[in-house]
């Protein structure tokens, strides 16, 4: 299957009324395997240096070649260093990875994105700025925040090593169909509250197994007044809320986004291309399996407290107390949070001092929030003895970055201003968080040794970042002028 044809997929017929995510599922069913169990066709297969290297070995042990080689794209982010004078052989560990996937990609003769290629960055920001993903798309990777890519109404999820190889050799993946959850958001974002806090905020209530084994369908006027990159921000972390995959209804927003990008269909088959596009939208009639409303107009900006990412409190509250929580287990979990984070019970996240300040990741690193987080830190100084970075999560983005003078803004306020890449959210390249210190970050997790071994991390929006990084201490960003 051709890159134009898939574009222009063509829905399967149905009678009963379906969500968005059954009917990019329906259209894709290759197989039914028996027991819950389906043979999908894979739309598009994303792969980085990490997870394929074993994937391509085991190809070439058993003599087989890709099903689809235009199908697939890869790139390097995971190990490759982002400092400023980065070289691949400041990551020596990163080396051979990066290595073989050079020639894993000649070999194969897979659509490739090196370091010095202007399209390189992390995958799932360059997937969507390429226009490699598109709505009502299957999209794979052998990452778990694939899910990033549902924002532009595609069903995407990552995948594991042995599943790389599979989708490889026969553009197929086989899934259990899991149930369907939609969460409603309704209300305004207050000042200075953006779509990270509202993703943060949605951990904390619903918690990290609330999604376990659904996909999450986000809609609702707060989810249609976001552009482009907060949506992407949303759907990103629909991981840690425990779900297989989150996506969003394509709508004008989306369409105007992929208009133009490289790789989306030019001409008569853009104009097919979205003709289809505009039947995703799930029936209104359409049943899900659980239905959660949330108020926007309630959430601040959220900063975490523990090593979860459920561990999240709005910047002015308190640390809660664990004596306070019924369930033994999570009171264990927060007894364990609390120590290894160095915080404690009815504590204020005020003031709490920070060593690093990151904003990165696949999370948080586009163009808008860099532009935000300049827009803060303009004419102010990075707090004495704080490390502060940015690292933008596409060359592409880094470019356009400098062309409207954002780097200059950081820099001048005591930021370091790096290439693209994963950075100090993954910490495989070398790029950590040293032992004992905090960190206030824009990724998505903030697990125990997640930036290093000992490490400490709070998650947050880039402005919040900005707010800790010029104070020394995680701030009330609503408290800074503009």
């Amino acid at each position: 299957m051709t890159l134009l044809q898939d574009a222009m997929r063509r829905p399967s017929s149905s009678p009963a009324p379906r969500t968005l995510f059954d009917k990019i599922w329906d259209d894709h069913v290759v197989a039914d395997l028996g027991s819950g169990a389906f043979l999908l066709h894979v739309d598009r297969h994303m792969v980085h240096e990490v997870t394929s290297k074993h994937a391509f070995e085991r190809l070439r042990q058993r003599g087989l070649s890709l099903r689809n080689p235009e199908l697939t794209f890869a790139v390097v982010d995971h190990i490759v260093a982002t400092a400023p004078d980065r070289k691949v052989g400041r990551n020596l560990v990163g080396r051979s990875f990066i290595d073989a996937w050079r020639k894993n990609c000649a070999d194969f003769g897979i659509t490739h994105f090196d370091i010095d290629d202007e399209r390189q960055g992390i995958v799932h920001v360059i997937a969507p700025e390429l226009g490699i993903n598109l709505p009502g798309c299957t999209l794979v990777c052998g990452d778990s925040h694939t899910s990033s890519n549902g924002a532009l109404g595609a069903l995407a999820w990552g995948i594991g090593a042995s599943e790389v190889e599979h989708v490889l050799a026969t553009q197929t993946a086989v899934q259990h169909k899991p149930m369907r959850m939609r969460i409603r958001y309704s209300g305004r974002l207050g000042h200075r509250v953006t779509a990270k806090d509202l993703i943060l905020y949605s951990i904390g209530k619903l918690g990290t197994a609330a999604g376990r084994g659904y996909v999450l369908e986000y809609g609702g006027s707060a989810i249609s007044a976001l552009a482009m990159d907060g949506r992407l921000t949303i759907c990103n972390m629909s991981i840690e809320m425990g779900a297989r995959a989150g996506l969003m209804a394509p709508d004008e927003t989306t369409y105007q986004y992929l208009s133009g990008r490289e790789f989306c269909p030019k001409g008569a088959a853009w104009d097919s291309a979205l003709a289809y596009w505009h039947t995703l939208a799930g029936d209104e009639a359409a049943s899900f399996d659980k239905e959660v409303d949330i108020d926007c107009s309630k959430i601040t900006p959220q900063v975490s407290w523990g090593t979860s990412p459920q561990d999240v409190i709005g910047v002015d509250g308190w640390v809660p107390d664990p004596a306070l929580e019924s369930d033994p287990q999570r009171r264990k979990s927060m007894e364990g949070a609390l120590a290894y984070i160095g915080l404690q019970p009815g504590a204020r996240l005020i003031g709490t001092k920070i060593d690093v300040a990151f904003i990165g990741s696949c999370t948080n690193s586009r163009y808008s929030d860099l532009e935000a987080a300049a827009q803060l830190a303009k004419g102010r100084k990075v707090a004495p003895g704080v490390r502060a970075l940015v690292v933008p999560g596409s060359t592409r983005i880094k470019r356009a970055a400098e062309n409207a003078g954002l780097d200059r803004v950081f820099k001048d306020a005591g930021f370091e201003w790096h290439h693209s890449g994963c950075s100090m959210c993954v910490t495989a390249n070398g790029e950590v968080v040293p032992p004992g210190k905090r960190c206030i970050s824009t990724a998505n997790r903030n697990f125990e040794n997640r930036q290093g071994p000992g490490s400490r991390t709070h998650l947050a929006s880039p402005q919040s970042v900005v707010a800790a990084a010029i104070t020394g201490a995680i701030a009330d960003v609503r408290s800074f002028d503009g």
